[in-house]
């Protein structure tokens, strides 16, 4: 049998590498009969679609369990180090295919059902996305959980167990209206409660002075206001072993649900008040903090999550060990970009009046145990809280933050620069009224990185210049990755196939095995091939985009993307820009020839409070609705919105891409993985440089990525030299008529609303504080590029090919090593 016909038959069997008999389709089909009919009470006949996913769920769930334990028995038995990954955010997507593909089930399963006259595809749908997070943050969160068990690390995720997730999107007369996503209306059969590890948590109160009984002072947090935390457990699965790692997510509780003299009372409401407002803390995924009642919501929702998780973290430690003192040689405990720093200053709360540490001693371990990663240059993400709101809420913290900022001012800062105030002022965490939790995390971890080389650069440039002074050896750069498992193998079936079928199976566990790929790019069997693949999952796009939104779309034409979480950094509007100008050349009558067809493909969503990121999004709508009913434009150019951006839409977008827009501002971008998704499956990258582009860039080369716009270096300069955006416009005719096209009433809706000219006005008027207008022009001619090339079908095929073959130093697997073995220092532990 030759190398091909081998990878062929490897396919889709299970992965080997220490695993154990692989459970046969028959035993599958028994356990979900058993399913069925004891944990569901179904006989088959009666049983509904949603009681069969349901069923073929809790089937492979007996299997994952076990596994499960014997993965936590054994870390358990052999004491080893953890690493304790605290997020805010995981969007994980649907669970059921990744853990048949990552158990090796996916085939058996398929035939049990099979024979149970049911399709796995169809099944596959019943499942929600988990309500989680929001955008990369949350999905890079996943992506490491999903390398971590791979890699057979030992670890943790904690979370918060939202009832809702961020919002369900929906458009109506082209605005975004936010729905509740209630992803757990049906409950979730992966989660498992663990009611006995329940924590509870104060709030509020006051602080006294209190004296022990040796006559030492000891500070009490007393009169405080308490809330019950519920761990949910979900089990992440590694790919092609047998670890099972978990996921811990706090579910807010009340300490009293119910009062039943106030209901007896005929005050029905009143009888319930404590239980809404304990249960409101893990409502909803980033409640609307433009109030003050949604800051004190979201300040109570970061540290009710950071304080469950430290005392689930220090129980475990404490099952095993005496001497808290120890605690940094069993623990690592990772704060996925700021929102968890509160557990800072919980640490040292309990280190000190709980366990009676001396200052000196908790503040050496609290640094040997926190690691940060910076995921933003933003500085409205940069966590900062009032200083009378702290105060209110975490009267204990404020003080401990108080104490950690006097002495590191009067110790580490006044030894570097004597007698220097504003030295004090610029490094002080607590200044301009508010405390500042992002320099509160750098100071008190062992290491601060950030997630993309130019990123990391920047946080030591500008973001914490002067940290980076007094502590250079603590910062370091982990550029992000993400898991090719989810991301090519599911998402992307054919083209998954064709690369087993061509090159093997290695790459599926070491993504560096793409590099086989290149020699392929150059043979017209392989590139038609793959372009084939690419066009059925275009194909398959255009039958989504015609179901949802009833427009038809040529799936031959360029199908340019743009997805990602909608920010005025991020330039979507530029985007939107160029469609305009693409639109003017088909109503002046531009050649065919020159201009392929094109597909203009947005999704994702905008903050609630937004304003001008919705401003954009109905933008988008208003042009859409004007070129998609315009005869002219008919053949030549699509504009799309996909409502409802998650986890599952992009598996379907992803796979069909032609193009892959990463236009951010350069320097404002700290890392993005969709660019390294799209790459990944084969899009072309149009690109500023910034964030991973850059690295993306110096591995596919210049030929075969379109970069256009000003550095970061020179945005700089601009901002610096004063930047005025109508200069721009003066010295360019076609923008200039182009934003004078936009500001008139020819895209105004029926209604009377005109946001094109609404945009055109914040451009223009507004200062352009994302530099649109300066990176317009250099945009225009890396989009006359991308038309050249998309006309050339054999040279777009090559490049296509090779951003795939390229794309192996990006997977999550590198980026988890990294950080294992150079920040975490955790031990790999297989499980036999």
């Amino acid at each position: 049998m030759g190398k091909k016909q081998q990878a062929t038959a490897q396919l889709h069997q299970a992965p080997t590498e220490h695993t154990t008999a692989p459970l046969s389709a028959a035993s599958l089909e028994q356990s979900i009969r058993h399913h069925l009919t004891t944990s569901l009470a179904r006989q088959l006949a009666s049983a509904t679609h949603h009681e069969w996913w349901l069923a073929t769920c809790f089937a492979i769930r007996d299997h994952v369990l076990n596994r499960f334990i014997c993965t936590q028995d054994l870390h358990h038995s052999q004491d080893i180090r953890r690493l304790y990954y605290l997020s805010m955010e995981y969007l994980t997507g649907r669970l059921l295919y990744s853990n048949l593909l990552n158990t090796g089930l996916l085939e058996p399963i398929r035939t049990a059902l099979k024979a149970l006259g049911k399709d796995l595809d169809s099944l596959l749908d019943e499942e929600s996305d988990m309500g989680l997070g929001n955008g990369g943050l949350g999905r890079l969160a996943a992506c490491f959980l999903d390398s971590l068990a791979t890699l057979e690390y030992p670890s943790i995720g904690y979370g918060m167990h939202y009832e809702f997730g961020l919002f369900r999107q929906e458009i109506c007369h082209g605005q975004q209206v936010e729905k509740p996503d209630n992803w757990l209306i049906f409950g979730n059969p992966w989660q498992i409660m663990r009611s006995e590890n329940t924590q509870i948590i104060p709030l509020y109160g006051r602080v006294v002075d209190h004296f022990d009984e040796k006559g030492d002072w000891c500070p009490l947090w007393t009169d405080t206001q308490e809330i019950l935390g519920i761990p949910w457990d979900i089990p992440i699965v590694g790919y092609g072993v047998q670890t099972v790692n978990f996921l811990r997510l706090w579910e807010s509780r009340a300490t009293d649900d119910f009062n039943l003299e106030e209901f007896n009372r005929g005050d029905y409401t009143e009888a319930v008040l404590g239980k809404i407002r304990g249960e409101n803390i893990s409502k909803v995924l980033y409640p609307n903090d433009s109030t003050e009642n949604g800051k004190e919501l979201r300040l109570i929702q970061q540290y009710f999550f950071v304080a469950c998780s430290l005392r689930d973290i220090l129980r475990r430690y404490k099952n095993a060990h005496k001497d808290i003192r120890e605690f940094p040689q069993k623990a690592i405990l990772h704060i996925n970009d700021t929102h968890p720093s509160i557990a800072i200053p919980e640490l040292m709360r309990i280190l000190i009046d709980v366990e009676h540490l001396p200052w000196e001693q908790a503040w050496k371990i609290t640094q040997q145990v926190f690691a940060y990663t910076n995921h933003t240059l933003m500085p409205e993400a940069l966590e900062c809280w009032g200083i009378a709101l702290f105060q209110r809420v975490l009267p204990r913290h404020y003080q401990i933050i108080c104490e950690i900022n006097r002495r590191f001012l009067e110790t580490d800062v006044e030894r570097k620069w004597p007698g220097n105030s504003d030295k004090k002022w610029s490094l002080s965490l607590i200044r301009d009224g508010v405390v500042r939790m992002a320099p509160l995390a750098v100071l008190a971890s062992q290491s601060i990185n950030g997630v993309a080389a130019i990123h990391s650069r920047l946080i030591c440039e500008r973001l914490f210049p002067d940290f980076y002074a007094l502590y250079p050896k603590r910062f370091n750069n982990k550029t992000n990755g993400i898991t090719p498992r989810r991301w090519l193998q599911q998402c992307n079936p054919r083209l998954s196939d064709l690369i087993s079928e061509n090159i093997g199976v290695a790459w599926q566990r070491d993504l560096e095995e793409l590099k086989a790929l290149e020699t392929l790019a150059e043979h017209k069997a392989f590139q038609e091939s793959f372009m084939q693949v690419k066009q059925q999952n275009k194909e398959d796009l255009a039958r989504v985009i015609q179901e949802q939104l009833g427009i038809i779309v040529d799936p031959t034409a360029l199908f340019d993307v743009q997805i990602k979480r909608f920010h005025e950094y991020k330039r979507q509007h530029l985007n939107l820009l160029h469609v305009l100008g693409l639109y003017r050349r088909i109503l002046h009558g531009t050649s065919p020839t020159t201009l392929p067809p094109r597909v203009v493909i947005f999704a994702g969503k905008a903050a609630p409070g937004y304003a001008v990121a919705k401003m954009i999004i109905h933008a988008i709508n208003a042009v859409g609705t004007k070129i998609n009913h315009c005869p002219h434009a008919k053949d030549w150019l699509k504009v799309v919105f996909l409502p409802n951006y998650n986890v599952s839409l992009a598996e379907k977008i992803i796979p069909a891409a032609d193009l892959s827009e990463q236009i951010s501002t350069a320097g404002t971008e700290a890392s993005g993985t969709g660019n390294m998704k799209l790459a990944l499956n084969g899009a072309c990258t149009i690109g500023t440089l910034d964030g991973a582009n850059i690295e993306i860039l110096e591995a596919v080369h210049r030929d075969n990525i379109f970069i256009f716009g000003k550095t970061e270096s020179e945005i700089e300069e601009l901002r610096a030299q004063g930047y005025h955006p109508w200069e721009f416009c003066r010295q360019n005719k076609n923008l200039q008529e182009l934003l004078d096209w936009m500001r008139s009433d020819y895209f105004a809706l029926p209604d009377g609303q005109n946001p094109v000219k609404a945009l055109a006005e914040r451009i223009l008027c507004g200062g352009d504080p994302f530099f649109v207008l300066a990176d317009y022009a250099d945009y225009g001619r890396a989009q006359s590029w991308v038309e050249q090339s998309f006309l050339d079908p054999k040279h777009w095929a090559i490049k296509a090919i090779l951003n795939t073959a390229r794309m192996g130093r990006f997977s999550s697997d590198r980026t988890i090593r990294e950080y294992a073995e150079e920040i975490w220092h955790l031990p790999v532990v297989k499980i036999p």
